[in-house]
């Protein structure tokens, strides 16, 4: 677990980014990694993030948030801009990009967050944050900044998401830091008239919202008929988490399409082309649903894309989709996994570990969470 000593507390409300860097020595990366000339003229990402988080410790909206609240947001500024190492690409009029640094940050974090046993939902929380880190920035700026606000609300506390965004914008040298801050009080003005400030876009039902974000009908508050016939869930989960021991025990006599079941008639390791193992599920997927029948569709599906091709094929047959997604802690996966039939070796892990998004509920009718804390 993280000292609690790490987290900045008053009377002076101290940053120890000495302490964080010696526990995730990712953070070392920063040092060096060089910003955008006109968003960032203060230096490098490390300068940044220090920058970033003296100015959220000086906030008064920080230091009147809980205990819990702080934490998140603490780990938030800590590691938003944590994968800019691993993404910077020089463009030839002399600017810099970090393309996909707050997806790929998120999934970094996520990793070291749970390694470090940081309770799922302060974690995910964290991640929610990282993902979204820009929006505030920029929402009010996008052709349709309420979407922006919707699709953030899912995964993220707006108001929490807020003040790491007003840190961030104080965090920098730029010569339009004032417009910055003015798009981040709109936000707000944004997130307060669509009532998700501090919870969840509040969608009339469950199907208007896979509507909105699968299937792209819109308004978001005009309730769409629900006119599935079946429920299909969708499992989820790394490897030797558990998630053939939950279909055993809580979906028995449902028909069960298994990724590794069909690995094993076909003969296909789990680090070879898994093409014909996925074309296989499909039909016998494709099958059941022109009968009208679910099934569970198990397979890791750690990644948003890889969830997409069993949620997409259920939603286009008119199903109802759960996600059920299975975690255990870092030390109990491990041990699971050596104990499988089939072990997954270390280097698929590593793989499915670098793409790993928890799912939320713009996937799905439903989201169903296992988590062994």
């Amino acid at each position: 677990m993280i000292s609690p000593e790490l987290f900045p507390r008053g009377p002076g409300w101290a940053v120890d980014f000495e302490g964080w860097e010696r526990l995730f020595p990712a953070l070392s990366a920063l040092k060096g990694c060089v910003g955008d000339p006109v968003h960032h003229q203060e230096g490098d990402v490390e300068v940044h993030t220090r920058m970033v988080l003296e100015a959220m410790a000086s906030l008064p909206a920080y230091r009147g948030l809980r205990e819990d609240e702080r934490r998140v947001v603490t780990m938030a500024c800590l590691f938003h801009d944590v994968a800019k190492p691993a993404t910077v690409q020089l463009v030839e009029d002399g600017r810099v990009r970090h393309v996909g640094h707050a997806r790929r940050g998120t999934r970094m974090a996520r990793r070291m967050l749970w390694e470090a046993g940081v309770p799922f939902r302060e974690r995910e929380q964290v991640c929610g944050l990282i993902r979204h880190h820009e929006v505030p920035l920029f929402a009010i700026e996008r052709d349709a900044p309420m979407e922006v606000v919707v699709r953030a609300s899912m995964t993220a506390r707006c108001d929490l998401l807020s003040v790491v965004a007003h840190a961030d914008a104080l965090g920098r040298t730029c010569e339009d830091k004032a417009r910055l801050l003015d798009n981040v009080a709109l936000f707000r003005e944004l997130c307060e008239e669509a009532e998700c400030l501090d919870t969840p876009y509040p969608f009339p039902d469950d199907h208007t919202r896979v509507a909105y974000f699968q299937l792209g009908h819109r308004p978001a508050s005009v309730r769409r008929f629900d006119d599935t016939v079946c429920e299909v869930v969708v499992m989820s989960g790394l490897p030797g988490a558990g998630k053939s021991t939950w279909v055993g025990e809580r979906m028995r006599g449902a028909e069960v399409v298994s990724l590794d079941a069909i690995r094993r008639e076909l003969g296909v390791l789990p680090s070879g082309d898994q093409s014909r193992v996925v074309e296989e599920a499909r039909e016998t997927a494709k099958g059941l649903l022109r009968a009208g029948r679910g099934y569970v569709w198990n397979a890791t599906n750690v990644s948003r894309e890889l969830r997409e091709v069993a949620v997409g094929l259920a939603l286009r047959y008119g199903a109802r989709v759960r996600v059920v997604y299975v975690e255990a802690p870092c030390k109990r996966l491990r041990e699971q996994n050596r104990g499988r039939e089939a072990v997954v070796p270390d280097a698929v892990m590593e793989r499915l570990m670098s793409r790993w998004d928890v799912p939320d509920p713009t996937e799905a009718h439903e989201v169903e969470l296992v988590v062994g804390e």
